[in-house]
């Protein structure tokens, strides 16, 4: 399965272009996950949400 990956640092920022990016990626959006969290912090709930639903042959686009 494909699953993407956006992040960014402050909530002032958007997602849209890493959000497209994705989907033209062929990523479902169901399976895009997203952080807000400076490139400092190790505490990124979502990342750690997809990391542990994945298998072996599934593919993550960042």
């Amino acid at each position: 399965m494909l699953f993407g990956y956006a992040r960014i640092s402050t909530p002032s920022q958007k997602f849209d272009l890493q959000i497209d990016a994705l989907l033209k990626a062929g990523v479902k959006e169901k399976n895009i996950y997203n952080d807000v969290s400076s490139g400092a912090k190790a505490n990124r709930k979502n990342l750690d949400l997809l990391l542990s639903k994945l298998r072996e042959e599934d593919v993550v686009i960042v």
